[in-house]
């Protein structure tokens, strides 16, 4: 399994950005995905996660602003994040478990400025 995210970038506060995360290999409807972000100093924690039947549960400081989805044909799963704040300012990494081994992607960079 690997795990290709992007979609990552600076933008203003307000703004908003769609990250982007392809699954290689096989069986990707049968997985739960999600996103989780690092910000310097700070451990990473979820941000938002879906399940294989297409239920997502969201980070409270997300809720509202952030919704995440999944393509199933195209092995993709998304991360539209609208209203912006500059505390959203971490990388962010796609995240799958498959049994018992989880997976990472190698992180997208999202900056948000004042």
């Amino acid at each position: 399994v690997q795990l290709q995210a992007s979609g990552g970038g600076l933008v203003q506060a307000g703004g908003s950005l769609r990250l982007s995360c392809a699954m290689s290999g096989s069986f990707f409807s049968l997985y739960a995905m999600g996103w989780y972000r690092q910000a310097p100093g700070n451990e990473r924690e979820l941000v938002a996660r879906i399940s294989s039947g297409g239920s997502s549960d969201y980070k409270d400081s997300v809720k509202g602003r952030f919704t995440i989805s999944r393509d199933n044909a195209q092995n993709t799963v998304y991360l539209q994040m609208n209203r912006l704040k500059p505390e959203d300012t971490a990388v962010y990494y796609c995240w799958t478990r498959v049994a018992v081994t989880q997976y990472w992607g190698r992180g997208t960079q999202v900056t948000v400025s004042s």
